[in-house]
């Protein structure tokens, strides 16, 4: 009996040798779950009863157990070592077979699985050409190859333009010319709001009391109302020739000028020819005057004077018998009314000065520039990308306009687009104009309340500005919707100002967002706590290549360990569920770490000693009991 006893008692203590010798030996193996040896004692019976004062058999193992609890995290270097933290195993396909495991060291192989040190591929959700994961479950495989540019087909624009920015452009009415004689004596009134009387303009008598007589008193004395300006000038086209100074010659040729009943002394006394006169004139003191040479309108060659001020001109030649003139000549004015004058209204006089104003045309004085920054309030800029991939410069040009009607409750602002310095969206002729309402929210583009501006005449060009390959606008008649269907074929695109506003703040650029990106190479990995595989890219696009899958079983410990840090799945532990990471009760994923072996080094060497002592001790009964039985043996 003690024999036996002392034997079972070597076999367990061999087992807890045999376990804690292995804890210890796999103390640095990622992913490692230790195990510790059950023990049960063993007692002879009989069918029906045991005895009375039973005396145990010795000892038996009763399993051999691992403990699944949660080993140290550490980092790596390595972008696809992954660690659990919390429940579950990694899906591991081995040649069909699946396994469990909690080893997370994987790479990639060569044809892109991702793979842990067996060349077991690791299992996951799968993801469609765009990065949508799928609810299907295979290999996860990391795409090496290019990623293929795409085209902008949405540019987003979240803006606020300052409503407290100035109405850059003048708009003025241009009236003139008007003839000094058709003015003279008129008295007119300028409204500047809603045709009431605001200022009187008279054309008789200057603030100095004295009378306008010329052209010039005349611009002055309108330059004088606010938000008119006028200038003046007297252009005295003659009829003298060169063929009327060659037949009187030197000698009898003689000329005359009078600005306002003054002589000016010109050199008369060698003229020859037509261009000789022009000369002496350009030469006399008077810089106002300018002389030159015009055709009258018949082929004729003949003299033209010009006042830059508008002072009346008297003039008069002859040949020494015969004299042609006095002739006067009194000046032209030209009037500029600026976007503040409304109209002129009560005109005394014989000219309708109202109907001359009013039939004007409406000029810029300083009309949209994308080179010039004076006339634009804001600008923003942002690279777009054709079919090829290619970026191109795309700049929003934002002026403020007159409010229309009477200015309250709405503002208006014009939208130039240009991409590469070439405008687009028709915005070469006409802008697109924006409407806000009096909270500043954007009203509508061009009447339409969605806020979106549709570029359908964009040609990608190259440096050297000719084509370069890329798709093209759509045909002429073609109608573009919105958002532009997939896959485009055009260079067609939208853009979103929807969430554009106008508060009384700086101009800011909230968000710019556009769909659209040039090729990029693979350039690194991402994983997420969610398992989700990123790929980044050298254009800066990231891409989901699948999601890790994790599985977790009922009785974690009817596994069945088959070597390599791994288990199967067995008729005790049932069968798995499956899901994506952080879900449910299963854990979480650490990126670019492992999970270390969960043993406790310095428990197994105290478990060494015991189950040392334990074997020992067993010897021991052996010993003794064969010492008796000798003792006995040698009994005579």
């Amino acid at each position: 009996m003690a024999f036996n006893t002392g034997l079972s008692g070597l076999r367990a203590a061999s087992v807890d040798l045999d376990v804690t010798g292995n804890n210890i030996a796999n103390a640095s193996t990622v992913g490692f779950k230790s195990s510790e040896v059950q023990f049960g004692d063993l007692y002879a019976s009989g069918f029906l009863s045991a005895g009375t004062n039973p005396i145990g058999d010795g000892v038996r193992v009763q399993d051999v157990k691992q403990s699944f609890g949660q080993g140290n995290v550490s980092f790596t270097d390595n972008g696809l070592d992954m660690a659990i933290s919390g429940d579950g195993f990694f899906i591991l396909n081995n040649g069909g077979e699946i396994r469990y495991s909690r080893a997370g060291q994987f790479g990639i192989d060569k044809e892109g699985n991702i793979i842990n040190n067996q060349n077991m591929r690791v299992q996951g959700y799968t993801a469609d050409e765009d990065g949508n994961l799928s609810g299907i479950r295979g290999d996860l495989q990391v795409e090496t190859d290019n990623l293929a540019p795409r085209r902008t087909t949405n540019l987003t624009s979240d803006l606020n333009l300052d409503s407290r920015e100035p109405v850059l452009e003048t708009r003025v009415r241009d009236v003139g010319p008007l003839a000094y004689a058709d003015i003279q004596g008129e008295s007119f009134d300028v409204s500047y709001n809603d045709g009431t009387p605001d200022y009187n303009v008279d054309l008789s008598t200057a603030p100095d009391g004295s009378p306008i007589t010329t052209a010039r008193q005349a611009a002055a004395a309108i330059n004088d109302a606010p938000g008119l300006s006028a200038s003046a000038t007297t252009t005295a086209t003659t009829t003298l020739d060169d063929g009327f100074i060659t037949a009187a010659g030197p000698a009898n040729f003689n000329f005359s000028l009078s600005i306002n009943g003054s002589p000016l002394t010109i050199d008369t006394s060698n003229i020859t020819s037509l261009q000789d006169l022009v000369d002496s004139i350009n030469n006399s003191s008077e810089t106002s005057i300018s002389a030159s040479i015009v055709d009258d309108g018949t082929g004729t060659d003949v003299l033209r004077v010009i006042h830059n001020q508008g002072e009346t001109l008297e003039y008069s030649y002859g040949d020494g018998t015969t004299t042609v003139g006095p002739t006067t000549v009194e000046g032209d004015v030209n009037v500029t009314g600026e976007r503040v004058v409304a109209g002129v209204t009560s005109v005394t006089a014989d000219a309708d000065f109202a109907t001359e104003y009013a039939a004007s045309p409406i000029r810029i004085t300083n009309e949209f520039n994308p080179i010039d920054q004076r006339t634009y309030n804001h600008a923003t800029s942002t690279t777009i990308y054709d079919s090829l991939g290619n970026p191109h410069e795309m700049t929003q040009f934002y002026v403020k306009e007159p409010a229309p009607g009477n200015g309250v409750g709405v503002s208006e602002w014009s939208i130039y687009l240009q991409i590469d310095g070439e405008m687009v969206a028709g915005t070469d002729v006409t802008p697109y104009t924006a409407r806000f309402d009096e909270s500043g929210n954007l009203q509508s583009i061009n009447g339409d309340p969605a806020g979106e501006i549709v570029i359908a005449d964009w040609v990608p060009k190259d440096e050297d500005g000719q084509p370069n390959g890329a798709d093209g606008p759509p045909a002429t008649g073609t109608t573009v919707v919105t958002p532009i269907p997939e896959p485009p074929t055009t260079s067609a695109f939208v853009l979103d100002l929807s969430g554009t506003t106008q508060y009384g703040t700086a101009f800011g650029v909230n968000d710019q967002q556009q769909n659209g990106y040039t090729t990029g190479r693979l350039s690194g990995l991402d994983v997420s706590s969610e398992g989700v595989i990123f790929a980044r890219y050298t254009n800066g696009q990231s891409k989901a290549l699948g999601q890790v899958a994790l599985a977790s079983f009922s009785n974690t410990n009817g596994l069945s360990p088959v070597g390599d840090t791994s288990w199967v799945e067995t008729f005790e532990s049932g069968q798995p569920i499956i899901g994506a990471p952080d879900t449910g009760t299963l854990g979480s994923i650490e990126a670019s770490s492992v999970e270390e072996s969960n043993v406790d080094l310095s428990e197994e060497l105290v478990n060494l000693i015991i189950a040392q002592r334990n074997y020992q001790a067993n010897a021991k009964t052996i010993e003794t009991s064969d010492a008796v039985t000798q003792t006995i043996i040698n009994l005579r």
